[in-house]
Order: C-alpha cells, then sequence, then structure tokens
C-alpha cells in the first residue's frame, strides 16, 4: 500500500509539471546572428569566456518585473536586438540588448522568449548560469498580480525539474553574489541598484517552494 501511494504522488507531481509545460507560448524574441555574435562578445568581455555558441548551463533562476504596465509594451522592450540609447546606465557594458528567458502577463500567462539555456541578458555578473523570469508590471499602477504569482512559483518548480537549480532569486539580491565563484563580472564599477521583483513577492515564491531547497542567497559583507 506504501508503495502504490508513493507512485501515485510521483504520478500526481509528474502531471502537476506537464502541465506548467503545456501552459507555457513560445514567443520568441529575435535572436539572428547578430544577436548571436552580441551575446558570444558580451560573454568574452564581460566574463571572459570565450565560446562558439552563447549556451549556458542555468544554475539560478531571477526574478524581474518590467516596470512596464503591458504585455506588448514589455515584449517591445526585449526584442530588438540592440540596447536602445535611452539605456546610458548600462551602454558601457555592451550593445546586447537586454532580454529573459520568459515573460509573465499580468494575467498570469507565461511565454517564453527564448531557450531556457541560451544567454539572455538580464543580471549583472550572473548571466552565464541564469534563467530570468519578467513579470509584466512593478509599477505603482500595475503592481504584481496573485495570477502572476502562481504563475512563478510553478514556473520555478517546472524549470528545477528540468535542471540543477541552485539558486532562486529577486533581482535586487544579485549583489550578494559579488565575490561568489559563480560571478564573473570584470568592471568593479558596473552596477545597478534593483528592487525588482519585490521582497514581498520574493517571500511568498520561497515560501511555496522551500520543499525544493535552493541554497541560501549570500549574505551581504
Amino acid at each position: 500500500m506504501r508503495y502504490i501511494i508513493i507512485i501515485f504522488t510521483l504520478f500526481l507531481f509528474s502531471c502537476k509539471s506537464a502541465d506548467v509545460s503545456e501552459r507555457i507560448i513560445d514567443r520568441p524574441i529575435i535572436f539572428n546572428e547578430e544577436r548571436k555574435e552580441l551575446s558570444l562578445e558580451y560573454l568574452k568581455e564581460r566574463y571572459n569566456l570565450e565560446q562558439s555558441s552563447p549556451e549556458i548551463t542555468p544554475k539560478m533562476i531571477v526574478l524581474h518585473w518590467t516596470a512596464i504596465p503591458d504585455l506588448e509594451s514589455s515584449f517591445r522592450a526585449f526584442n530588438p536586438v540592440k540596447l536602445p540609447g535611452a539605456r546610458e546606465d548600462i551602454q558601457q557594458a555592451g550593445a546586447l540588448n537586454v532580454s529573459a528567458h520568459f515573460l509573465v502577463d499580468r494575467d498570469g500567462t507565461i511565454y517564453r522568449l527564448m531557450p531556457e539555456t541560451t544567454m539572455a541578458r538580464h543580471v549583472i555578473g550572473l548571466n552565464h548560469v541564469a534563467i530570468g523570469v519578467e513579470n509584466v508590471g512593478g509599477t505603482r499602477e500595475t503592481p504584481l498580480t496573485k495570477a502572476q504569482l502562481k504563475a512563478n512559483i510553478d514556473l520555478v518548480k517546472y524549470l528545477n525539474e528540468k535542471y540543477d537549480i541552485e539558486y532562486l532569486l529577486g533581482h535586487y539580491e544579485y549583489p550578494q553574489f559579488e565575490g561568489h565563484e559563480l560571478w564573473l563580472e570584470k568592471d568593479e564599477g558596473y552596477r545597478t541598484q534593483k528592487t525588482d521583483p519585490g521582497k514581498d513577492f520574493m517571500q511568498k515564491v520561497r515560501e511555496k517552494t522551500k520543499n525544493l531547497n535552493f541554497k541560501p542567497v549570500p549574505k551581504n559583507p
């Protein structure tokens, strides 16, 4: 009887993960030869990683918000190959546009913008090992929703099953990895101040995924 219960539990767990994968809608951003070359250049110039393709081995999931109120505008921000001129704060680090692997709409719909094992530029120092999840909104007028919270929890569980994920962090926590073995950013002056996706949101996601036993995010020195 015990073995039947265990098998049934595993069956339910696998069905739940399959359900998440079926909910993901592929909506790829432009990833042409130019974006590939800019990605390889970024890996080399920022991290001293010379590769023939911009592939990564995911070790962490980083949650973000777009600070843009709607899906289409958020998608348009990531779609171009090159960084727009308005992003002077990060222009110094290369022309590659920012992006993420997933974009979660305010109704909880999950869009995959690019393969999880292709590098996206979304977190300083850690892009070579990080899957990025962007959430539409994050402004005072468009706070993250309960539907987005559930979608992020489900997505984290799904990705943890696919990859050997060690860390789950909010974008605002990335500076705490300075000095960590996974941190590769060469420029000590290249940092940005982030608050996304909010401490309350991260606490709720962590509470619902604590059984996955991620490693704790390093403490501030």
